[in-house]
This record gives structure tokens, C-alpha cells and sequence, in this order.
């Protein structure tokens, strides 16, 4: 079976009982409200995003890493550290926004979620951000990179 079939395969099979079960492991606050008919398939549809980025996040976990091992020039930190920060980017939405139904307007628990998981990602991007000016910075660079182009052209150097 090729990779996308896997990782569609995956995504699927994660996303279906994520979207499913949100509501039942994180059920709404008390007095939360109902969503109108008019706003309730953008609810319904951004919890299918979020269940899909979830199965996703998975399915690079499960598949993700052996393409990751290869990126970082040999840096066994940076590359789990891209790796770790990609699957958190991806799981964590589910987790997150069920979260904000659940805790409603409880400012406790709204902080708890700001810092969990905004202040989280923010901190990821940061990090990918990092590793990805590293790997395009010629000082960064492993020796086969400078190789293969100064015997492209022997000019540069």
C-alpha cells in the first residue's frame, strides 16, 4: 500500500471517532447555548477539520518519522524537535477547542487553555521557525550540501 494511502487510511480511522466522541469526553458548559441553524454547519464543520487535523497528526507520528530523520542534517535534537512540534500543531486542535465548549466562560479555565495550548503553539512555531532558518543557513549546512554545489560550480565556495 503506498504512503498517502496509509496516511489517508489513518486519518480517517482517527478523525471518525474524534469527531464522534468530542462531545462525549468534553461535553458543553452548563448554560452555553445552542448554536442557530444558520451557524450550527460551521460549528459541525470546523469539528470535522479539527477530527481530520487530528488524524492526521496520528498518521505523521505513525509515518512521519522516517522522512523527518532525514531533514536535519544529522541534528537528532532538531529533528525531533521539528517532528515533536508538527504533531503537536496538528493533535492539538481537537483537544483545544473542545476544551473552550467545555470550559465555557470559567476565566480559570480559560487561562489554563491560553497557556496549554496558545502559548504552546506560539512556542512550537517559534521553535519550527528556528530549525527552518538553520537548515537554510549556509553555517548550518552539512558538508555534503557545500560539496555537491562547489562541484556544481567550482566558483562558489
Amino acid at each position: 500500500m503506498k504512503l498517502w494511502m496509509k496516511v489517508t487510511l489513518i486519518t480517517v480511522v482517527f478523525a471518525i471517532p474524534a469527531f464522534l466522541t468530542g462531545r462525549l469526553i468534553w461535553p458543553p458548559a452548563p448554560g452555553s447555548g445552542i448554536p442557530s441553524l444558520a451557524l450550527l454547519p460551521f460549528f459541525l464543520g470546523l469539528s470535522v477539520v479539527e477530527a481530520l487535523s487530528f488524524g492526521l497528526g496520528i498518521a505523521f507520528l505513525i509515518y512521519g518519522w522516517p522522512v523527518m530523520s532525514t531533514l536535519a542534517n544529522g541534528s537528532k535534537r532538531m529533528t525531533w524537535a521539528m517532528f515533536l512540534c508538527i504533531v503537536w500543531l496538528l493533535i492539538s486542535w481537537w483537544p483545544h477547542d473542545n476544551l473552550h465548549r467545555h470550559i465555557g466562560l470559567n476565566l480559570q479555565g480559560l487561562l489554563f487553555i491560553e497557556y496549554g495550548f496558545h502559548v504552546t503553539l506560539m512556542f512550537v512555531g517559534a521553535i519550527l521557525a528556528l530549525c527552518f532558518v538553520r537548515l537554510l543557513h549556509p553555517s548550518h549546512r552539512g558538508n555534503e550540501i557545500r560539496r555537491s554545489l562547489s562541484e556544481a560550480s567550482p566558483e562558489v565556495n
